[in-house]
């Protein structure tokens, strides 16, 4: 057989490929009966032949499909890589960002497994318990996988057509996944995703609820952190949302902001931001400088980006770079 024959009947089978309902039937019945190895494996293969005929609708049909039911099973790895090659299938079909694909994608989110797991181990657990054990090490699982999923779709969604920074949303549902299932929680990734998210309410909750649990002095660091990404961005409305926020649910909690002088900066400084004011903002700097080195990142890195958005102020400073990898996806 020639080449160009090869060729065209190779074309003809890929615009015969049937529609993917019964194909979608077959592995999930195989998912059920416990066979997941081999139905990830067809999953895979079965969607990038419809992937090579240009047929991206059917691919993700076929991948939300098993990575809906792998989750739905406990597969996280499974589905957590099905989830990703969803989200390569709308790269390479160059699909733009819909409400509607959205939509498909916060379903996925929504299918990760949720378990709690304490984030803060004390000396009354057992650190060669078996159990304790494999709940983090499911937990970590859980949270890489999704992580992956999720920092895959907001690049996607940045790159066609959400927002520079990607999908509010999707960002806003990384920091709840990250914080809620992490058994130990980088509250700087955190507030990184949730400042370029727009709950500025829901990050208020995260936060009293992180003061409920915390260690001793991270609380008033994880306010400050938080604030300070807003500012960073120039965004000064939800900067101040979230501690109006955070002062009312503190309030139905009878309880109140840490009494710190890194929080009393914070107070100070959102009001100055309000106006033409550098000096002030210098002198606050240097007052509460002692508190603000507690994080080198704030003196060094968000205060000096503050200073350029609102002021103008050019930042002269070598750890410059930091600001980028902080708000890296």
């Amino acid at each position: 057989m020639s080449r160009s024959l090869s060729m065209r009947g190779s074309m003809r089978s890929r615009r015969d490929l049937p529609p993917p309902e019964k194909t979608i039937e077959k592995l999930e019945a195989m998912v059920d009966g416990g066979n997941f190895y081999e139905a990830q494996q067809m999953y895979k293969s079965t969607s990038a032949r419809y992937m090579a005929a240009q047929k991206y609708s059917e691919a993700l049909d076929i991948l939300q499909s098993g990575a809906l039911v792998q989750l739905k099973h406990g597969q996280v790895t499974c589905g957590g890589e099905l989830a990703v090659l969803f989200v390569d299938t709308l790269v390479a079909g160059e699909l733009r960002f819909s409400e509607e694909t959205f939509g498909r994608i916060r379903k996925m989110y929504e299918a990760f497994p949720r378990i709690s797991v304490p984030h803060f181990l004390g000396d009354d657990y057992d650190d060669e318990g078996h159990q304790l054990s494999e709940a983090i090490s499911a937990a970590k699982a859980r949270a890489e996988s999704c992580s992956s999923f999720l920092k895959a779709a907001i690049r996607w969604s940045a790159e066609f057509g959400a927002s520079r920074n990607g999908s509010p949303e999707m960002h806003v549902m990384l920091a709840e996944y990250i914080y809620s299932e992490s058994p130990e929680t980088d509250m700087t990734k955190v507030s990184s995703h949730f400042v370029r998210g727009n709950e500025p309410k829901k990050f208020a909750s995260m936060l009293v609820n992180f003061m409920g649990k915390c260690y001793p002095g991270e609380d008033d660091t994880a306010i400050a952190r938080g604030v300070l990404m807003y500012l960073s961005q120039g965004n000064l409305r939800d900067a101040n949302l979230l501690m109006d926020e955070m002062k009312e649910q503190l309030k139905s909690a009878n309880s109140e902001f840490p009494k710190t002088d890194l929080i009393q900066f914070i107070k100070y400084l959102l009001p100055t931001l309000e106006r033409d004011a550098y000096p002030l903002f210098r002198t606050l700097r240097q007052k509460y400088k002692t508190s603000t080195d507690r994080d080198p990142v704030f003196q060094e890195v968000l205060l000096d980006e503050i200073a350029a958005k609102f002021y103008n102020i050019q930042r002269q400073n070598p750890l410059e770079g930091l600001f980028g990898e902080m708000f890296k996806i």
